[in-house]
């Protein structure tokens, strides 16, 4: 699902956003060398793409994160759980958002991080409320830029990840997934392929021969270095 291929093509209904992160992060986790420390975790989908020496996945504190079996360690979501300048380089996917005092998460990260270490963060700018009720912002380039230098950060670059009409596409799926989701696995694979998979691949094709757009995009991804 967060590597989506030809078989995404048809029954990933966050393809395009899947997608789009999945290359921005391969392009730039030759960065997450050393000791690493993936922060929300999840299933751990990008370890793979990361040449660490050590990679250790961190997850909120819960018992459906503890049974998921997935993460490593587990924190009460204010300090994180290492001793300072611990981590060369730290991964943070789409959890920003999640998080209520952003400035306190950063000074963590800021922390745990050794003097130069590299921090990969990305946060969605276009998408729909989730994971609620912990669904606290949005952040613009300019407004995670901000927030990153403003606690200790050089951004080293910054990306907008799926920044032309598939993301129209992308927001009219994911209305068409949440309307027509049902109680049957099986059924919903179906419905799927018969109505989100036309909208990928006309999406994919119009891309092709549309301009991009700056300021209408999916998501955010920043490089950044601790000073």
């Amino acid at each position: 699902m967060f590597h989506p291929g030809v078989v995404g093509l048809f029954i990933n209904p966050y393809y395009f956003a899947r997608k789009g992160l999945a290359i921005h992060i391969r392009e730039l986790a030759s960065h997450m060398t050393g000791k690493t420390l993936d922060i929300g975790c999840g299933t751990k989908p990008y370890e793979k793409l990361c040449p660490s020496s050590h990679y250790i996945g961190l997850e909120l504190d819960s018992e459906e994160n503890r049974a998921a079996k997935s993460a490593d360690c587990f924190y009460d979501g204010h300090r994180i759980p290492f001793e300072d300048a611990q981590f060369d380089s730290v991964l943070c996917n789409q959890v920003l958002e999640h998080v209520f005092q952003p400035d306190e998460f950063l000074l963590e990260i800021k922390r745990i991080l050794k003097p130069g270490g590299k921090l990969l963060i990305s946060v969605p700018f276009l998408w729909n409320e989730h994971e609620e009720p912990l669904d606290f912002a949005r952040y613009s380039s300019y407004g995670l830029q901000y927030l990153l230098r403003k606690r200790g950060f050089e951004i080293l670059e910054s990306r907008k990840s799926v920044n032309d009409i598939r993301a129209s596409f992308q927001f009219f799926n994911l209305f068409l997934n949440q309307k027509m989701k049902t109680s049957n696995g099986y059924l919903n694979v179906f419905l799927r392929i018969l109505f989100l998979s036309p909208m990928n691949v006309l999406g994919e094709l119009l891309a092709m021969f549309t301009p991009r757009c700056e300021n209408i995009y999916l998501d955010n991804v920043v490089l950044a270095r601790k000073v």
